[in-house]
C-alpha cells in the first residue's frame, strides 16, 4: 500500500515537473539570458533524476541526468543557446513526458524511443566540456579527445573511473548546494490521492442524505412542537461544514492547467507561421479537479482554433494597422457558485454572414429560419456537427472542426459556452462552470405525484401561467412572458411519448386541449444556448441542494435525465437532462414547423 502512494505522489510530482520544464523552456527561448530561468530548470531536472533514481527508474533518472548536465553546460558558458538547441530540448522534454506517463500507464502509453535523443545531447555535451577544456601542449594530437572522454559522465549512470576521477569535493558542495536550496523552498500544499478524496466525498454524500431523512422524521414526530431542537440544528450545521470542506479539497487552481498551454501556442504559433504571445489572467481561481481534467481538451482545441483560425499572419496584422505579435489570452473568474474561463484572441473575429451561408448550403437552417434568427444565434451554429467555417481543412483547421465535442464536454460538467465576436478586433468563448460536479442546486417540483430535480443553472425564472395566457402557433404552444414570447411545451407529454426517433407530431399540444379552461399551469423557464422554453409540471417544490450519482448500467441509455439522488424521505430523485431536452424540443419544433408552413 505505502509503494502505491509513493508511486502515486512521484508521477503527480513528475507530471508538474514536465509542465514546468515546458514553461520554463518557452520562457527561456524569449529571454536567452535569464539566468533565474536556467538555474530554476537545473534545479528541477536534478530534483527528476533523484525522485527517478529513489523509485528505481533507472531510463527516467539517466535521461533527466543528461538533461541536468546540458544545463550545467549552459550554466558555465560552454554551451550556446540557440534555435537548434530549443528544438532538440523541446524535443527531449516530450521524451521525458512519454517516459513518465508509459512508466505511469504501461498498457496504455507505449515505451518511447529515447536513444537517439539522449545521444545527441550527449554529444552536444562532450564537446561542450572538450572545447572548454582544450588539451595540454604536450598532450600527443592523438590523443586530443581524451580529456571530453575523461569530463563526459556516463551515458548508463553507473559508477566508473571515468565519473571517479572528477574531483569529489567539487561534486558533493554542488549537490549540498542544490539540496540547501530546494530545503528553502518547501511547497505548501500536500498531495493526496484523488481515490481518497473520491471515496470521502462518496461518504459526505451518504451523510447529507442520512442527516435529510433524520430531519424530515424529526418534523413529523415533533409537527406539533415550535421551532426545531437546538441538537437538530447543531447537526445540520456541522454536516454543511464537512460538506464544502470536503468540497474544498477536491478544488485546484485553474493555473495548474492554464500553465500548460505556453507549450500548446508556442508549437502551434510555429506550426502555423505566426507570432503570437500568451496572457493568463486569474490563475488564483479555483475548480473541481474532475471538471478542470473534462475540459482541458476543449481549452486546447479553443486555443489551437484561435491561433489557427483566428489570429492573422503578422503581413495581415500591420496592414489593419495591428500589432505585429496576436494575442491569446487565458482567464478565470469566480462568479458566486461558478467559474467563468475566457478564451480570447485579438484576431480577425467570425463573420457571422459566413456561418449563414454555410448554414444553408448544409441545409442546417432553412432560409426562413436564417432570416429570423439574431446574429447571436447564428454564432451558436458553429455548435452543430459537422459544421465548419473553415475553407480548407489542415491538421490545426478551422474554428467549427469539432465544437459539437468541445460543447458536449461543458455540458457533460453541468456547463455552458458563450460567444463574443466582433468583426475584425477579435473573438471569446466564455466557458460558465460549476465549481463542482458531485453537488448541484436544483429545483424540486412533482409530476404526476413523482419528486424530480432540474439543475438551477439551466433555470431562469418560474412563473404560473392560465390556459388563457397560452396560445397556439405554428409551431406549438406559446406564452407572454417578460415582454417576449416563449414556447411552452407540457412534460408529461415529453414523458409519455413512445417513440423519440418519431414522435406523434400533435405531442406538443395533447395535455393543453385535455385540460380545463381554468385551469392553472406551474412552469419552469429554462434557458439554454440563449433559447428560452417553459415547462409545465404539476407541482413547484423548492430549492435544494443534492448529491447526484450517476444512473446504473441498465438505465444508462434513458432519455431525458442525467442522474439521481435520494431525498430526505428516502424518495429516489431523477434529475432532468436540460441539454438533452432542449435539444429534443427544438428539434420536433422545426419539424413541426416545417411541417405547418
Amino acid at each position: 500500500m505505502k509503494d502505491d502512494e509513493l508511486r502515486e505522489i512521484f508521477f503527480t510530482e513528475a507530471q508538474e515537473q514536465y509542465d514546468e520544464l515546458n514553461r520554463l523552456f518557452v520562457e527561456l527561448e524569449q529571454n536567452k539570458q535569464d539566468k533565474q530561468i536556467i538555474d530554476s530548470l537545473f534545479r528541477l531536472l536534478h530534483t527528476l533524476k533523484a525522485n527517478a533514481g529513489g523509485m528505481g527508474f533507472e531510463q527516467l533518472a539517466q535521461f533527466a541526468h543528461i538533461l541536468e548536465d546540458v544545463f550545467g553546460e549552459i550554466k558555465k558558458g560552454h554551451l550556446h543557446i540557440n534555435s537548434e538547441l530549443f528544438n532538440t530540448l523541446f524535443r527531449a522534454n516530450d521524451v521525458l513526458g512519454a517516459m513518465i506517463q508509459h512508466l505511469k500507464d504501461p498498457e496504455h502509453h507505449e515505451a518511447p524511443k529515447y536513444r537517439g535523443i539522449k545521444t545527441k545531447l550527449e554529444v552536444l555535451v562532450r564537446k561542450a566540456r572538450a572545447q572548454a577544456t582544450p588539451p595540454s601542449e604536450e598532450t600527443p594530437a592523438s590523443d586530443e579527445t581524451q580529456p571530453a572522454r575523461e569530463a563526459a559522465p556516463p551515458a548508463t549512470g553507473i559508477p566508473s573511473k571515468e565519473k571517479e576521477s572528477r574531483s569529489p569535493l567539487k561534486i558533493e558542495d554542488e549537490a549540498t548546494a542544490v539540496a540547501t536550496e530546494e530545503q528553502l523552498h518547501l511547497s505548501d500544499s500536500i498531495h493526496v490521492p484523488v481515490k481518497k478524496l473520491d471515496n470521502l466525498l462518496n461518504l459526505v454524500g451518504e451523510l447529507i442524505i442520512e442527516k435529510d431523512r433524520i430531519i424530515n422524521l424529526y418534523e413529523q414526530l415533533t409537527a406539533q412542537r415550535k421551532g426545531y431542537n437546538t441538537e437538530m440544528t447543531h447537526i445540520q450545521r456541522l454536516t454543511n461544514e464537512l460538506q464544502h470542506a470536503v468540497m474544498s479539497i477536491r478544488l485546484v487552481q485553474v493555473g495548474t492547467l492554464f500553465k500548460k498551454f505556453h507549450r500548446i501556442v508556442r508549437d502551434v504559433a510555429n506550426e502555423e507561421g505566426k507570432h503570437v504571445r500568451l496572457v493568463l489572467k486569474g490563475m488564483e481561481n479555483e475548480i473541481d479537479r474532475n471538471i478542470l481534467q473534462i475540459i482541458s481538451e476543449s481549452l486546447v482545441h479553443l486555443v489551437r482554433n484561435a491561433i489557427s483560425h483566428g489570429i492573422e499572419t503578422e503581413d495581415e496584422r500591420v496592414k489593419q494597422r495591428k500589432p505585429g505579435q496576436g494575442t491569446i489570452t487565458l482567464s478565470a473568474e469566480t462568479v458566486k457558485e461558478e467559474v467563468r474561463i475566457q478564451v480570447s484572441d485579438d484576431g480577425r473575429g467570425i463573420d457571422v454572414e459566413k456561418i449563414k451561408q454555410k448554414a444553408l448550403q448544409k441545409g442546417l437552417i432553412s432560409p426562413e429560419e436564417a432570416k429570423r434568427m439574431p446574429p447571436e444565434q447564428l454564432i451558436q451554429l458553429i455548435f452543430l456537427p459537422g459544421f465548419s467555417s473553415a475553407d480548407t481543412v489542415t491538421k490545426i483547421s478551422g474554428r467549427g472542426v469539432g465544437m459539437d465535442v468541445v460543447k458536449r464536454a461543458i455540458e457533460r460538467v453541468g456547463g455552458q459556452i458563450d460567444i463574443e465576436s466582433t468583426l475584425g478586433k477579435g473573438t471569446t468563448f466564455t466557458l460558465i462552470l460549476p465549481l463542482s460536479m458531485a453537488v448541484k442546486s436544483t429545483l424540486l417540483f412533482q409530476l404526476d405525484d413523482i419528486t424530480y430535480a432540474i439543475p438551477l443553472a439551466y433555470t431562469s425564472a418560474v412563473s404560473t401561467f392560465r390556459k388563457s395566457d397560452i396560445h397556439y402557433v405554428r409551431n406549438g404552444l406559446a406564452a407572454n412572458f417578460l415582454g417576449k414570447s416563449i414556447s411552452v411545451v407540457f412534460l408529461k407529454d415529453i414523458f409519455s411519448l413512445k417513440s423519440i426517433q418519431n414522435p406523434d407530431k400533435q405531442f406538443i399540444v395533447k395535455s393543453f386541449e385535455e385540460t380545463p379552461d381554468d385551469a392553472l399551469f406551474p412552469t419552469i423557464i429554462i434557458n439554454y444556448d440563449q433559447k428560452e422554453i417553459g415547462i409545465i409540471v404539476d407541482r413547484l417544490l423548492q430549492q435544494k441542494e443534492i448529491v447526484e450519482k450517476p444512473l446504473g448500467t441498465l438505465l444508462k441509455d434513458a432519455y431525458f435525465v442525467s442522474g439521481a439522488t435520494i431525498l430526505g424521505t428516502g424518495e429516489v430523485c431523477l434529475v432532468l437532462d436540460v441539454p438533452g431536452i432542449m435539444h429534443f424540443l427544438f428539434k420536433q419544433i422545426r419539424s413541426y414547423q416545417n411541417s405547418n408552413a
